[in-house]
């Protein structure tokens, strides 16, 4: 026989996770008023026709969402796990035809006059318990082909929704989930390749301005470094020191010869070399895959065949998909660009914003970027500014400090489950957070690309508090049931 329920909540919950939310949420709301603040015109933090008063209702009713979560089953997040994600997908669906446009966006859908919400924000936790649910399912392998594309499958359909809403930052999120998969058995060599991908992808954009023969400096350069890449892998993964070494050598080797014949005066087109030496490795490493049936060297191949095909089609993939605001913020991050009154105003403002708080800040409500109003947006997705600039270095770290403390709590509270399900919701939760908070931070200092996702807790917004909460209330009920189960 059970305690009264109240009394399980009570003696179940993690309190320390609850206690790090409150402080969160209601730093944020003092960071909303912070940023909304005027001068001529000021009101009061409890004014509903204010941006922290209107705050102050979603924290209410995120509070009273938050308490029903924790009253009902949490069998009933396992056995409607698939439901839910398509109940959301069915949403997503609709808000493409049926959204309202805002600031180009069209991923709202309306409610009343005054009341929108963004589905992108709730299919988060859908989208975390369809997965919780597949992986937990009996006899799982990951590794199994067919699980790895239905895995796929569910992450990639909502991303193919909501870019389709015009929402690409939103839909990035749903890339963090790779982490949980690493969590769960995913190697990590697969992990570092697509990392490595996504550099090439860097480099090969950031100097494409200049040639080596028939490529780019941005091209040669990524060849090269995959080849280097490549070599590394066999020494990590299948301690083949000498296949590392032929490689190596084989690519001095050809890149020699070029030098020394570029001496005599004869023309020598040094990219062509790199593509031969690039194409060479690949053979070689696809005839020991097919000698010794290992998936080291077909892995090493296919990752170097991918890196000349990524790179190849960095210029169409930046020119022909992405949009224009989107090919402007890149390169303003990138430095190839300033344009500090275009796409690079916000970011510029906001390091201006920042760099005036000091190491103190300069005091609550004394921010003048913010209160004279420089930095766009900043009760949302540039919130973080304010805080900079009102509380200094000081509060921004310590802002830092509850992220990290929150993601890590999370992290001990999945390892804790005593089921699959509850581990994988877990982690999920936490790679979410944790994406939102790195990409957030570091758009607003100018270490990402601007791609518009707010800070969890304290950005302004009922749908991106509500998500949250969800999110993270769902993991707290399950992490209760623990003992129970």
């Amino acid at each position: 026989m059970y305690e009264r329920e109240e009394e399980y909540i009570k003696k179940s919950i993690d309190w320390f996770t609850i206690a790090l939310y409150l402080i969160m949420v209601l730093s944020g709301w003092f960071s909303i008023y912070g940023a909304s603040y005027n001068y001529e015109h000021a009101t009061s933090m409890f004014d509903l026709s204010g941006r922290a008063g209107m705050q102050l209702v979603w924290i209410g009713t995120s509070l009273v969402l938050g308490f029903v979560i924790l009253k009902l089953d949490s069998n009933l997040y396992d056995i409607l796990a698939y439901y839910i994600y398509a109940i959301f997908i069915l949403l997503l669906i609709a808000t493409i035809f049926l959204s309202t446009d805002i600031r180009g966006s069209g991923s709202w859908l309306k409610i009343t006059d005054s009341i929108q919400i963004q589905p992108a924000e709730f299919a988060k936790f859908s989208v975390a318990l369809v997965l919780a649910k597949f992986i937990s399912s009996y006899n799982f392998k990951l590794l199994a082909p067919k699980n790895l594309m239905i895995i796929a499958g569910l992450i990639l359909l909502p991303m193919l929704l909501i870019v389709l809403q015009n929402e690409t930052g939103s839909a990035l999120v749903y890339s963090v989930f790779i982490l949980m998969l690493y969590r769960e058995g995913l190697p990590g060599i697969i992990l570092f390749l697509g990392g490595a991908l996504i550099v090439f992808f860097v480099i090969g954009l950031k100097y494409s301005s200049t040639d080596i023969g028939v490529i780019s400096t941005g091209e040669f350069i990524t060849i090269i470094l995959s080849i280097l890449i490549s070599a590394g892998f066999l020494i990590s993964f299948r301690r083949d020191s000498n296949t590392a070494r032929n490689i190596i050598l084989g690519l001095i080797l050809i890149m020699g010869i070029g030098y020394f014949v570029s001496l005599s005066g004869v023309a020598v087109d040094f990219g062509i070399l790199a593509l031969v030496a690039v194409g060479a490795m690949s053979v070689y490493l696809l005839f020991l895959a097919k000698k010794y049936w290992s998936k080291v060297y077909l892995l090493t191949a296919v990752f170097a065949i991918s890196s000349v095909l990524l790179i190849g089609s960095v210029d169409y993939i930046f020119t022909d998909i992405m949009q224009p605001h989107q090919q402007m913020r890149i390169k303003v991050t990138l430095g190839m660009e300033d344009d500090l009154m275009g796409a690079g105003y916000n970011v510029n403002q906001s390091k201006i914003a920042i760099g005036s708080g000091g190491f103190l800040g300069k005091g609550y409500l004394n921010g003048t970027q913010t209160k004279l109003k420089y930095v766009p947006e900043q009760d949302t997705d540039f919130i973080f500014c304010t805080v900079g600039e009102e509380q200094g270095f000081a509060g921004s770290v310590f802002v830092l400090l509850l992220f990290s403390a929150l993601i890590l709590r999370l992290i001990f509270l999945a390892e804790r489950q005593k089921n699959t399900f509850g581990r994988v919701y877990g982690y999920c939760v936490a790679c979410i957070l944790f994406f939102h908070m790195a990409i957030n931070v570091g758009m607003v200092i100018g270490l990402t690309p601007v791609i518009g996702i707010p800070l969890p807790f304290f950005s302004y917004g009922g749908s991106s508090l509500w998500g949250f909460t969800i999110l993270l209330f769902i993991f707290l009920r399950i992490d209760m049931a623990r003992k129970r189960r």
